[in-house]
């Protein structure tokens, strides 16, 4: 079977004025349609950098991503971005200026969908994070960090995208929240068969994965767990 996203010896170095730090080290692996992946290790192993690598947030040094067997260089990142990945940043990433409503319709609007269909599936993803009792009006500032978390996968769950990017998706969150987000995303896998790759701390979340990457110094194992 075809991975959907793919890294291929990717290397990346982090340089500044005073000093090189290679994040990553020909790092290699495939990631398929239908399934749930956890990247896993301490902090520092490279972890968010590959997630970076993957969503085109960054340039390797060396090797390359493949979205569906093509560069993702080839492909351009913008364009992989809006068709290929939704992320779900730790740090939300809304638009301050936009309502909760309008920033999960975003993505909606790009890939041309219906204002008013937009508008429904945004209400509908709202109440499935939990935020259904929000005002739909309200500014991201006006909400909580866990809120705003919601409201962050609210909108990555809005695009069409077929592979779902995630770091620390449930840091924000309380283990109640955290345990239904965990299932409304591994319910995208079986139900739209999706791909849903999570960068996490957390073993409890790991442990429901159907496969599980390991990172430590830049380098990556498959673990069975």
């Amino acid at each position: 079977m075809m991975s959907v996203l793919a890294a291929n010896k990717v290397t990346y170095i982090y340089q500044s004025k005073y000093q090189k730090v290679q994040a990553l080290t020909e790092v290699s692996c495939g990631f398929e349609a239908g399934k749930f992946y956890a990247i896993v290790g301490q902090s520092g192993s490279g972890k968010t950098t590959l997630l970076s690598m993957l969503a085109g947030l960054g340039t390797p040094n060396e090797g390359e991503v493949l979205s569906n067997g093509k560069s993702v260089k080839e492909v351009g990142s913008e364009r992989h971005r809006r068709e290929n990945v939704s992320v779900i940043y730790q740090a939300f990433n809304l638009f301050p200026t936009l309502n909760l409503l309008e920033n999960v319709m975003y993505p909606m609007q790009i890939q041309k969908v219906p204002k008013a269909e937009a508008k429904s599936r945004a209400k509908e993803l709202l109440g499935l994070v939990g935020l259904g009792e929000v005002d739909p009006r309200k500014l991201p500032a006006m909400l909580s960090g866990g809120q705003q978390q919601r409201v962050a996968i609210a909108r990555a769950l809005a695009s069409s995208a077929p592979v779902i990017l995630a770091d620390e998706p449930t840091g924000n969150l309380d283990s109640e929240n955290g345990e239904n987000i965990i299932a409304l995303l591994k319910g995208l896998t079986k139900e739209e068969n999706r791909c849903v790759i999570i960068v996490t701390h957390d073993m409890g979340i790991a442990a429901q994965a159907d496969v599980v990457y390991r990172m430590m110094d830049g380098r990556l194992e498959e673990e069975t767990l």
